[in-house]
């Protein structure tokens, strides 16, 4: 049985990005071959991540679904090789149940679901499976979710959007300790939504009481404030994981492990110092 506390009890949790897709926004097309994308994984492990994410479907703006044969051709066979050879758990990143069941049954240990469970099956499946798994919130779908988002107040629609979320997922099955939730940034929020998600972090995380991923990795909000295509973006990137992990961001997921995983780790001994200093 999976539990979030495993990967992320006593430290956040980094969570690398696997993308085995043509056309993802920051990568497609580089890890598309199974060796490559497996190479590409224990790299990320090697450099600290936690949990690798492998996903065969880019969900950016306007990406247009993948038919499921095709999705299960990229990444059952990466699933599988990194699952038995990593050392970390592995998730799969699918809003299709029938994507998860086949991952799982190859030894992802957690579904990363973009629709929190909109197809049907998906919650039964990771709840026989004893899977954890991750809700997101999403304005719309990949196809439109950028042409005009809109929110009375971005923070409290997520928020109450997530606890409703969760609910579900237990009245499904699943214990709460399987489950944890992202805000969805850049999935039909404009950049002063994801601004306002940053800046009252700490409201959203204690209004869902289970751990916070967040994923703001190379977005174009960063690129909307800094300027520069998805790889320059990694300095702004790590701006974003420091300020949501202090503000209670359990889990973070990024392209650059390395990166992530030595600023938190510079973090966490600059907390203990300063809660020593207090004492």
């Amino acid at each position: 049985m999976f539990a979030w506390s495993s990967v992320c009890g006593d430290r956040p949790a980094v969570m690398g990005i696997v993308n085995v897709t043509p056309d993802s926004f920051s990568d497609g097309g580089r890890f598309l071959a199974p060796d490559a994308a497996v190479a590409h994984g224990l790299a990320l492990v090697a450099a600290g991540a936690d949990v690798l994410d492998i996903g065969g479907e880019s969900t950016r703006p306007g990406a247009q679904p993948v038919a499921e044969a095709d999705e299960l051709a990229r990444v059952v066979p990466v699933v599988a090789r990194l699952a038995a050879g990593a050392g970390v758990p592995v998730s799969i990143d699918t809003r299709k149940a029938a994507v998860a069941s086949a991952a799982l049954e190859v030894g992802a240990a957690i579904v990363n679901d973009v629709t929190a469970g909109a197809d049907p099956a998906m919650l039964p499946v990771v709840a026989d499976a004893g899977a954890g798994i991750v809700l997101m919130h999403m304005q719309g779908d990949p196809q439109s979710m950028q042409n005009a988002p809109a929110y009375g107040d971005v923070v409290v629609e997520v928020g109450d959007f997530l606890a409703e979320r969760v609910m579900r997922a237990c009245d499904a099955g699943l214990d709460q300790s399987a489950l944890c939730v992202d805000p969805g940034f850049g999935f039909g929020k404009t950049a002063t939504h994801n601004l306002s998600l940053l800046t009252r972090l700490a409201e959203l995380v204690t209004r869902v009481d289970v751990p916070v991923l967040v994923g703001t990795s190379r977005k174009s909000f960063i690129g909307s404030l800094l300027g520069g295509a998805p790889h320059a973006r990694d300095d702004g990137t790590l701006a974003t994981v420091v300020w949501a992990v202090d503000r209670g961001a359990r889990i973070v997921r990024v392209h650059d492990a390395g990166a992530a995983t030595d600023a938190l780790r510079l973090l966490d001994v600059m907390a203990s110092l300063d809660a020593k200093a207090v004492a």
